[in-house]
């Protein structure tokens, strides 16, 4: 299988086509820079391979412990975690009830520490809808989805670079479908 090396050659390599071709589809700068931020980081940062103890998971850094129940849940190479189909959307849900889960326990320690009112679920759910709001006004209407296609671009490439790997030495890609 290629390396962390490799894959990290592979996405430097091809952030200028992603950003011509999707700057040629849409003739937006914004959405292009969107979508090749989000393809820089899927590559880099959001890949197949968190769920091992990868290039990717150690530069996570102090936050790494995001990524343990994930490791724990999805075997390395699964259709899960490298699948070109579920692998992004199921790592985007993860990451954001990861997110939900921390923030409500860190709300907690301090409505605790303080002696204060525990926020409600519904709050937590109005702070993400105004996340959304000041990223539709400040960056485009289009953001949210070309977030989600440049995260899916990066983790498609490290998928279809080990699908070339597999195939060179077993003949078989299917696992990854």
């Amino acid at each position: 299988m290629p390396s962390g090396k490799t894959h990290d050659a592979i996405t430097f390599l091809l952030v200028a086509p992603v950003f011509a071709a999707t700057f040629s589809l849409t003739r937006e700068f914004s959405i292009s820079a969107v979508i090749t931020t989000a393809f820089l980081f899927g590559g880099l940062m959001f890949g197949p391979d968190l769920d091992t103890m990868s290039k990717q998971y150690t530069r996570w850094s102090l936050f790494r412990f995001l990524w343990f129940p994930y490791q724990s849940v999805f075997k390395h190479r699964s259709r899960w975690s490298h699948g070109l189909i579920f692998g992004t959307l199921l790592r985007v849900i993860y990451f954001m009830g990861i997110l939900t889960l921390v923030s409500f326990l860190i709300a907690y320690a301090h409505a605790t520490y303080i002696g204060g009112d525990l926020p409600r679920l519904m709050e937590f759910a109005e702070t993400w809808k105004q996340i959304g709001a000041y990223i539709d006004t400040n960056i485009g209407a289009y953001a949210m989805p070309s977030a989600f296609v440049g995260l899916w671009l990066g983790a498609a490439s490290h998928t279809f670079t080990d699908m070339a790997g597999s195939f060179i030495k077993t003949g078989r890609v299917t696992e990854f479908l």
